[in-house]
């Protein structure tokens, strides 16, 4: 049976259930800005792409403006679009818009727990404890570096195996990226042959194609009616099960060789941190919380990194032109022996523009993640109750026209000024000043910087197609962005 065929007997299933379900009371929501008129139960699920809701929900603000009501199945939804709303909302009120949202296909596992779909005093105590620990382990400090240029080297001799032959980098780039978390979460690396660790990575990229996916995007919409549904949905579930048992697996080996006063790392920390609360009738560290939180950190540190280094290099076998001023800049600042580190990165305006261009244009995750409203507040003369979710369009912030002079284009001077400095852009960099900013954004810039000027100091890329036949158009499917499979040749300078 075809999706469509699939589709029709989904929303038969889900009228049927509607008709059934008791009445509820709701709360008010007559005081919402207008936005496209829902159907009973469906919402506004038909007037758009499902395929392409990210694209759908910026079309919608053409036409309702920077701030809309959009109904996700029977759930009420506030969307924002453009650089300004989005400033005044997650930098201006940062506190009253710090709640998470709904994420069925992470909180069916989590059930809230852990550090990045958390919420309340659990969420803000291992938040604390999550950035001291990694502060501990050197995030953002000289270790961490060393830990990734040694990464880098791993990747690099890798790399020279394919011998200037056409290959996918992407299984190499997401190994590099998930072994800096697992030094950091589990205390060791792992080869790329390693069987398990090759397991690790595929629930990983399997669960973010499956969350992107059409059936992801149902269970997004409809998530009580679409946990019961056979589909491909189902399968995220089961592979966060694989996961957590992974995770128990290093668990278990870490309680067996624990060593109170030498923790090795993560893992090692939260236990003495269990230990320490075990009397604390109250307290949020316990076994449940430290598996959710793990998994949690190594979904996340695995494939955004990865997936932004992968359309940058396709992005620089469409403009070879700016490879060439990125290797005029390397051989420049750091020559052909010598490891990049960070303090290069300084010197090296042009490099830090196209990294930060790549993360604009590349936009991996255009919307981030779901918040709500933590109490009852006024924003732009519209009365939004607690715990009303909000669809915050951050793709729509990154290509605003009036913070970007070609925002369609792939452009470094978007980071450039007149004299070739590099320069901050708000409308990309602000939202970091959030109130949930994400504990690895400094780590991430890190390996960025690192990994790809370690490749780009020892290779040339090579397209298998004219640079103008390569799309670079990010490929928007549901909540993300995933980069398209494709082939390259690197070869030796």
């Amino acid at each position: 049976m075809d999706f469509s065929g699939t589709l029709s007997i989904l929303l038969a299933i889900c009228i049927t259930c509607w008709l059934l379900l008791p009445t509820r009371r709701k709360k008010n929501w007559s005081h919402l800005p207008p936005g496209p008129t829902p159907v009973p139960l469906l919402g506004n699920m038909l007037q758009v792409e499902v395929k392409e809701l990210i694209k759908s929900l910026r079309k919608l603000s053409e036409t309702y403006g920077p701030i809309y009501t959009f109904h996700l199945g029977s759930r009420p939804c506030v969307v924002l679009s453009g650089y300004k709303v989005l400033k005044e909302a997650l930098i201006d009120k940062a506190e009253e818009f710090s709640g998470r949202g709904d994420f069925p296909a992470v909180q069916m596992w989590s059930h809230g727990n852990g550090i990045v779909y958390g919420t309340g005093e659990r969420w803000r105590q291992l938040r604390r404890f999550a950035i001291s620990t990694f502060k501990n382990f050197g995030m953002g400090k000289r270790s961490m570096e060393e830990r990734i240029k040694e990464e880098a080297q791993y990747l690099v001799s890798e790399f020279r195996k394919t011998e200037g032959k056409p290959f996918d980098p992407t299984f190499f780039l997401s190994c590099a990226g998930s072994n800096i978390i697992c030094t950091l979460v589990f205390g060791e690396r792992f080869e790329y042959t390693d069987e398990k660790f090759l397991t690790l990575l595929n629930l990983i990229n399997s669960n973010w194609k499956l969350m992107s996916s059409t059936w992801g995007q149902l269970l997004f919409t409809f998530p009580k009616i679409m946990r019961h549904v056979p589909g491909p949905h189902r399968q995220i579930y089961k592979n966060y099960l694989k996961l957590a048992a992974f995770v128990g697996e290093q668990l278990k080996m870490h309680q067996e060789l624990l060593d109170p006063n030498n923790p090795r790392d993560f893992i090692d920390c939260f236990l003495i941190k269990i230990q320490q609360e075990k009397n604390n009738p109250t307290t949020h560290f316990n076994d449940e919380t430290m598996s959710k939180t793990t998994v949690n950190l190594f979904f996340a540190g695995t494939e955004t990194v990865s997936s932004t280094l992968r359309y940058g290099l396709r992005i620089l076998l469409r403009h070879p032109e700016i490879e060439e001023k990125l290797h005029e800049e390397i051989d420049r600042v750091i020559g052909p022996h010598r490891s990049p580190c960070m303090e290069d990165r300084s010197r090296m305006p042009y490099t830090d523009a196209v990294l930060h261009e790549i993360q604009r244009f590349a936009d991996i995750v255009p919307m981030g993640v779901p918040h709500t409203v933590t109490r009852d507040i006024q924003f732009r003369g519209y009365t939004l109750p607690k715990d009303l979710n909000i669809i915050p369009l951050l793709c729509t912030a990154q290509a605003d026209p009036t913070q970007f002079k070609n925002p369609a284009c792939f452009d470094p001077a978007h980071f450039l000024d007149e004299n070739g400095r590099f320069r901050r852009n708000d409308a990309f960099m602000a939202f970091s000043a959030g109130k949930r900013v994400c504990l690895g954004e400094s780590l991430a810039l890190m390996e960025l910087f690192i990994f790809l000027t370690a490749i780009l100091q020892n290779f040339t890329l090579r397209a298998l197609v004219a640079p103008a036949e390569i799309d670079i158009t990010p490929e928007s499917s549901g909540l993300g962005s995933i980069p398209r499979p494709y082939q390259f040749c690197l070869l030796p300078r």
